[in-house]
């Protein structure tokens, strides 16, 4: 008896190294080395959170949309009061539509607004979600719920929660809609308020490649440097 008991805690003991290695791998971005261990440590542990979301981040990483699917699914099912667990899902399986035919993807449309829908429902503050969604209304068609002025409500909601991100996503749809020097005033305000590498990136990118204004992209990155 005394033996099968150490034996037990043996067997724990290896379990919780072979997912502690796999996390350090996944920090590494060793992500072909951590897979194997994180399923390992899966199958003595098969609701473990925090594994389902190592390994759809894994196989959403290598674009692998169905199994990234399975493992978020499983993740929102279980705790179906994580917000990020619908959004993570919602993303894969917009990569997925995105990358299938024209039928299939009209199909999964619906189901990728739920998604991105229910995390901002979970979680009323959820950026990434609204970035989702505003992207979504932009490049779908209108015939299938395509809609600047929908896009436009979730930039709005942005604004009040961030208005650094507010700034960026209004920034980004009247780029998308060729209204250029609206662009150019959002993403100016948010580098402003932001000063950051994100902000600054986002502003020399339109600069740069989208209105083709290399002086201006010049000196935004002397301004950058000299303030850092």
């Amino acid at each position: 008896m005394k033996y099968l008991l150490v034996l037990f805690q043996f067997c724990i003991m290896q379990a919780q190294t072979n997912f502690d290695q796999a996390e350090s791998l996944f920090y590494q971005e060793k992500f072909e080395m951590a897979r194997p261990l994180f399923e390992s440590y899966l199958k003595s542990n098969p609701s473990n959170l925090k594994t389902l979301e190592y390994l759809g981040d894994i196989h959403g990483h290598f674009k692998n949309w169905d199994k990234a699917i399975f493992y978020y699914e499983k993740l929102k099912n279980k705790k179906p009061t994580e917000a990020n667990y619908f959004y993570k899902y919602g993303g894969v399986l917009g990569m997925k539509a995105k990358e299938s035919n024209r039928f299939v993807a009209l199909s999964m449309i619906g189901d990728v607004k739920a998604a991105f829908e229910k995390s901002i429902l979970l979680n009323p503050k959820h950026i990434e979600a609204r970035y989702a969604l505003i992207e979504l209304y932009l490049q779908l068609p209108g015939i299938v719920g395509g809609s600047e002025r929908k896009a436009n409500k979730y930039a709005d909601e942005l604004m009040i929660i961030s208005p650094i991100d507010g700034n960026l996503s209004k920034g980004r749809i009247s780029e998308y809609t060729n209204q250029y020097k609206s662009a150019e005033k959002y993403y100016r305000t948010a580098f402003e308020l932001g000063k950051s590498k994100v902000t600054y990136q986002k502003l020399y990118d339109f600069y740069s490649k989208i209105a083709k204004l290399p002086q201006k992209a010049l000196l935004l990155k002397t301004e950058f440097e000299n303030k850092i």
